[in-house]
């Protein structure tokens, strides 16, 4: 794959498991699971799906932005949520950012996530339009 970009955030978790934040091939991006740990390790949004589900977005679109992407490049988002009761609240979120661009979307819940705290976690596709 000549044309193969990886996308690191810079943590060490990436080399010992062995994935990038995002890879890029051509004009399509795969952004890895994201969850709301902010750069010093830490959970942001404890208890609250929609803060941690901005946060996540956030974080999402500067693996895109870093892949020369952005969200309204977004062709497709998975979500993971450990409580499904509270599927309003990130689809609140979700359809805040992504209300005009409307990406296929899955939210499907699972029994955990990487550790405590953690309620909800995301993948995005992207494919950049390029004229």
């Amino acid at each position: 794959m000549t044309n193969r970009q990886n996308i690191s955030s810079g943590t060490t978790w990436e080399a010992i498991a062995g994935f990038s934040r995002a890879v890029r091939i051509g004009n399509v991006v795969h952004v890895s699971g994201t969850t709301a740990t902010d750069e010093n390790g830490n959970i942001y949004g404890l208890g609250d799906p929609y803060a941690q589900t901005i946060y996540i977005i956030r974080k999402i679109e500067r693996a895109l932005n870093q892949a020369n992407a952005a969200l309204s490049d977004v062709i497709r988002t998975r979500i993971y949520v450990t409580d499904a009761n509270q599927w309003e609240a990130v689809a609140r979120a979700h359809g805040e950012i992504f209300g005009t661009i409307r990406p296929a979307n899955t939210l499907v819940e699972v029994s955990a996530l990487i550790g405590d705290g953690y309620l909800v976690e995301m993948e995005a596709e992207a494919v950049i339009n390029t004229p």
